[in-house]
């Protein structure tokens, strides 16, 4: 891999990541922009403990560009773009409208009303980076090539060593938004890095499961979840019957599986059959087998609501692929108690899942879920995972 860092003019980090070494990244940015102004702060919600990022500024940010103004795609002659290069591999910069980023002028630790557990804030540091996975516009992440996805990986993986060792930066977080149904602003097929000042609410859920286990077994949640799936996997193959086997890939380094009590529809867990606790812990083997896994589960996403001869360009599946990472030691934002045991227990590991749940059907989050967060699944984790074996290649 080659890395290439530059500059925007706007003065945002701009980073070329080939997977020769001979590419020339020398393209300047001609554009005039304006510096970027992030007044993000985040606020403790009193009742929950979770941290709410409010990032009024991105209101206008883009929005549903036409094809030939969109601003992942390589600077063509007459059109100027955010990659200042006629083409890339994979590109990482910084957000033109993030979330996090620099200080609230005049914000300190404790908030607006210092010792007031009712209203703890603090400036919204960190950071928020696109990731272009490749000058195609019309392409998604289920059309690259293995070395294509690979060098993804090691994009991802340099990001994350580099945030993590940032000042205030508690986790990593890697994903992609597919589809506008999910909410999807740029057709270009692109993912996203944010640099997180505190624990994220799920992950700091895990992390209590995970220190509970450890207390009642001696064993860690993760490694004991990925067992028992492939446990039951050994089982249904050796008896000739999978129809109550969840597991929809499993590799030599890597399983893919659908979780028993699945939130969404089509929800598939990834996990490397050794825990590591990010991406930067991850080894060759592992590092070679992971594209073609996942390049065949993101195919089979695309193939779980199309008729046989049917082209998946013609309605793509909307999906999150959520990386999960364990966060750095820290500070908790404003001087409080994070209740964050458990936080050593996690397992790198991704949550990909879909919002659709049959063609043409959309999976509306209900009263009970949207406002009590009690999901109610429509398809059974066993019939889904049977689905996405039916769809293989």
């Amino acid at each position: 891999m080659n890395k290439t860092l530059t500059k925007l003019a706007d003065g945002r980090e701009l980073i070329y990541y080939d997977a020769g070494p001979g590419a020339v990244r020398d393209a300047v940015d001609a554009r005039d922009l304006e510096p970027v102004a992030s007044l993000a702060e985040i606020r403790r919600d009193p009742a929950t403990g979770d941290w709410v990022t409010v990032a009024a500024h991105r209101q206008g940010r883009t929005y549903h560009p036409p094809a030939d103004q969109c601003p992942l795609c390589p600077t063509r002659a007459g059109r100027l773009s955010e990659i200042p290069d006629a083409g890339y591999d994979v590109v990482v910069f910084e957000n033109r409208f993030p979330s996090l980023g620099a200080e609230l002028p005049g914000a300190d630790a404790d908030g607006p009303a210092a010792g007031d557990v009712l209203r703890t804030a603090a400036p919204g540091t960190g950071r928020c980076e696109v990731v272009c996975f490749t000058p195609d516009h019309h392409s998604s992440f289920a059309d690259l090539t293995p070395e294509r996805a690979g060098l993804v990986l090691e994009a991802w993986t340099d990001r994350t060593a580099e945030l993590s060792a940032l000042p205030g930066v508690r986790q990593v977080y890697c994903f992609e938004n597919r589809g506008a149904e999910i909410g999807v602003t740029l057709a270009h097929s692109h993912g996203q890095i944010y640099a997180l000042p505190f624990v994220t609410p799920r992950t700091a859920k895990m992390a209590r499961q995970a220190a509970a286990h450890r207390a009642r077994t001696g064993r860690n949640l993760f490694e004991d979840v990925l067992a028992a799936e492939l446990a039951g996997h050994a089982e249904a193959v050796a008896a000739g019957d999978r129809s109550a086997d969840r597991v929809v890939l499993a590799g030599e380094h890597w399983t893919a599986f659908v979780p028993f009590a699945a939130r969404w529809p089509y929800e598939v867990h990834l996990f490397p059959n050794r825990r590591v606790a990010d991406f930067t812990g991850l080894n060759a083997a592992e590092r070679a087998e992971f594209p073609h896994l996942y390049l065949d589960l993101l195919g089979r996403f695309d193939r779980l609501f199309t008729e046989p001869g049917e082209s998946t360009q013609a309605s793509p599946t909307p999906y999150i692929a959520a990386w999960h990472q364990a966060p750095s030691p820290g500070d908790v934002p404003g001087g409080e108690d994070g209740g964050e045991d458990g936080l050593d227990e996690m397992a790198l590991h991704l949550e990909l899942f879909t919002i659709r749940r049959t063609a043409g059907k959309l999976k509306y989050l209900a009263g009970v879920e949207s406002g009590m967060d009690a999901f109610v699944n429509d398809v059974s984790p066993e019939a889904a995972a049977r689905r996405l074996r039916e769809v293989a290649p």
